[in-house]
């Protein structure tokens, strides 16, 4: 129907010597553009992440996805009628040559059909939440015809489809716990049950690290040394420094620890947004991310590259730290595991209830929070910026915490595992470390200001 309806137009169009756009249907409600619309459509990403669920690094990748693309489209839109001044991620198109004035609403036309269309096709099972997002958006239905469709917006979701066809991320295999003391396990006990890791089969996304990146040369192109340098599970467990990492989470992490103050219990949870229904780790991060965006009145402009710069960085975070949970000599166990299996204390449980299905090394959350606090520190040339953040999580007590720097609240995520009792100090440090120079690579490598 809509391509039926892109032909006519075109034919018209072309019959008329001119390209112009369609009249509105006299139903339209008029557009509302409250609002930044690079915020809008990263708002109605969270919403659809909410329902989705799922692992961190598709999440990630759909949030690259949609973000590099909008980046191109308003990058084509400066291109056209005003003046780039940063580089654009893939393509910046210098579409309807000819033209002599701006369409109007043109610059929200090109971001809101940009991610739409995107979107739609990352969660096709959503499009009445699509659609419905669009129409309070600009009044008009998703399929009705606009020239921009054809002019620029079709390109850049084409373009942004084809550099990530085949990209690794749709692989399937299933893992195969390596069997050993040490080695990660399924963590379903009969006092802990989780259904979703009862067992090794069910291991998340196992072949993350070998997603083609967005930045980086490899998914290894970061990778930290084996935790304390031991490259076999026998020297790891017969080391006093992974003995004191186990010691640190079993006091720090326990359900029922007293050596846990009041505050890093409820950050523990703060920073949790594990469970399906909220807006998972990333989510939380672009959330954050918007709410200093607004605080600096920052330009659609300027938030488009923001946005594409924090999303590439976190979506490279979680390749890279997948590589570090599988593809390296350790596959470590967590800390249930640890404690339990290694004769500790068999009735131990973590503070989480449960843990993640995936090896504990390195920290996701420490990841994804130095790569956000990266690129945050260095496209605002300060890390000393005062914000708030808020959370999903069901179970934590606070809905927002304020922070006076990107890393404070960055190295808080990562020690939060440590507290939720999931994770050991070194994935955390490990983790962070990943992470801050997966935002400087990509600070430095994509999507540059004129003149860097």
């Amino acid at each position: 129907m809509r391509a039926r309806a892109v032909a006519l137009a075109t034919v018209f169009a072309t019959a008329c010597g001119a390209l112009a756009l369609a009249p509105q249907p006299a139903s339209a409600a008029p557009p509302n553009y409250t609002g930044d619309p690079v915020q809008y459509w990263n708002d109605v990403l969270l919403g659809a992440i909410r329902t989705a669920g799922g692992a961190p690094g598709p999440i990630s990748r759909a949030a690259a996805m949609m973000n590099t693309a909008i980046y191109d489209a308003e990058s084509s839109y400066q291109l056209r009628w005003h003046t780039m001044t940063s580089d654009p991620y893939l393509q910046a198109i210098d579409y309807s040559k000819g033209w002599g004035f701006e369409g109007p609403g043109e610059e929200e036309r090109a971001i809101g059909r940009t991610a739409y269309n995107v979107l739609l096709k990352l969660f096709p099972d959503q499009a009445t939440y699509l659609d419905n997002k669009f129409k309070e958006r600009f009044g008009t239905n998703s399929t009705d015809f606009d020239i921009i469709d054809l002019t620029l917006v079709g390109t850049i979701v084409k373009n942004i489809q084809n550099f990530r066809t085949a990209d690794g991320s749709d692989d399937k295999s299933v893992y195969t716990p390596d069997g050993k003391p040490g080695a990660w396990q399924p963590t379903s006990y009969p006092d802990l049950p989780d259904p979703g890791c009862g067992q090794g089969s069910q291991a998340v996304t196992p072949t993350w690290g070998l997603v083609k990146p967005w930045a980086m040369t490899s998914g290894s192109q970061f990778r930290p040394s084996t935790p304390g340098t031991y490259a076999s599970y026998e020297s790891l467990l017969a080391s006093p420094a992974y003995a004191s990492q186990v010691d640190a989470v079993r006091t720090l992490g326990a359900a029922g620890s007293t050596a846990r103050t009041t505050d890093q219990t409820a950050a523990a949870w703060f920073w949790a947004n594990d469970a399906n229904g909220t807006f998972k780790p990333p989510g939380q991060l672009l959330d954050t991310t918007a709410r200093v965006a607004r605080d600096h009145g920052l330009t659609p402009y300027q938030n488009a590259r923001l946005f594409a710069l924090v999303s590439v960085a976190m979506a490279d975070a979680a390749i890279g730290e997948w590589d570090v949970k599988y593809r390296t000599p350790i596959d470590l166990w967590r800390p249930v595991s640890a404690i339990r299996e290694g004769g500790l204390d068999a009735g131990w449980k973590p503070l989480s209830g449960t843990s993640p299905c995936f090896p504990a090394w390195a920290s996701g959350h420490a990841a994804f929070g130095a790569a956000w606090a990266g690129v945050m520190r260095q496209y605002f040339t300060s890390d000393n910026v005062s914000f708030t953040v808020t959370t999903d999580d069901p179970k934590s007590p606070v809905r927002t915490r304020s922070f006076t720097s990107f890393s404070q609240a960055a190295h808080e995520d990562g020690d939060s595992r440590v507290w939720l009792g999931v994770h050991y100090p070194w994935d955390a440090s490990d983790g962070y470390t990943l992470g801050d120079s997966i935002a400087t690579w990509v600070f430095t490598h994509k999507m540059r200001a004129a003149g860097s």
